[in-house]
């Protein structure tokens, strides 16, 4: 018995696709001709931030593909494709994965900067947002994330080595975080998956991305 295999993308309201506009139906196969590169054909990805840096949309699709499939570091592309169930993708769900991205991270920077809490600030801006989304959070998360930006500007001037560039890529990720606290709904996807790609490059890349990944489906109550 052949396993079934889940991806995850992301698409507009109405389940319209980012892509031409059509329409999916939920449990219904959409079929192409068997693809002979990556990217032409059906698309989804293994990691649901990874769909989030292809399309910021507020619908999130559990997808089965099959037929021929041919995978990428980031995506795969297929010969069909079924959307299982769909969550609506909030700004909240944004600002919160940002959040979680810095943090994971936080410490990379912390280590190298003890004294500079521009960082923790900007993540701390951030939650205020997430908790009270006020135009007085926002503008003071707005604020963090400028200090945050020139944290990690400084870092990247540092001399380099693995450790600089994880406090680089801990310090974008908390101004990627900010941004998403600060910014409207499809603005602040866009700065999460910011925040999502840093952290993964900051910590151990791979260990990194799972971490992210399930967090995402805890938050969106997600058992797949």
């Amino acid at each position: 018995m052949v396993e079934k295999e889940y991806r995850w993308k992301f698409l507009e309201v109405g389940l319209k696709s980012n892509h031409d506009g059509s329409t999916w139906t939920i449990g219904k196969w959409r079929k192409v001709a068997p693809p002979m590169q990556e990217c032409v054909g059906l698309n989804a990805c293994r990691y649901i931030q990874d769909a989030l840096s292809y399309v910021q949309e507020p619908i999130l699709a559990l997808v089965e593909i099959g037929g021929k499939i041919i995978s990428s570091d980031d995506k795969d592309t297929c010969e069909r494709m079924r959307i299982v169930k769909t969550w609506k993708w909030t700004k909240k769900n944004s600002v919160a994965l940002a959040i979680y991205s810095a943090e994971i991270c936080l410490l990379d920077y912390e280590k190298l900067y003890p004294d500079d809490k521009r960082i923790r600030d900007a993540i701390e801006k951030a939650r205020a947002v997430l908790k009270t989304d006020t135009e007085k959070n926002r503008s003071a998360a707005s604020a963090a994330r400028g200090a945050a930006e020139s944290a990690a500007s400084a870092a990247r001037g540092a001399a380099e080595s693995a450790a600089w560039s994880a406090a680089r890529g801990a310090a974008w990720s908390a101004a990627s975080a900010a941004e998403s606290a600060a910014s409207a709904a499809r603005g602040a996807a866009s700065a999460a998956r910011g925040a999502a790609e840093s952290a993964a490059w900051s910590a151990a890349r791979g260990a990194a991305k799972e971490k992210i990944h399930a967090y995402i489906l805890k938050i969106k109550r997600i058992k797949a």
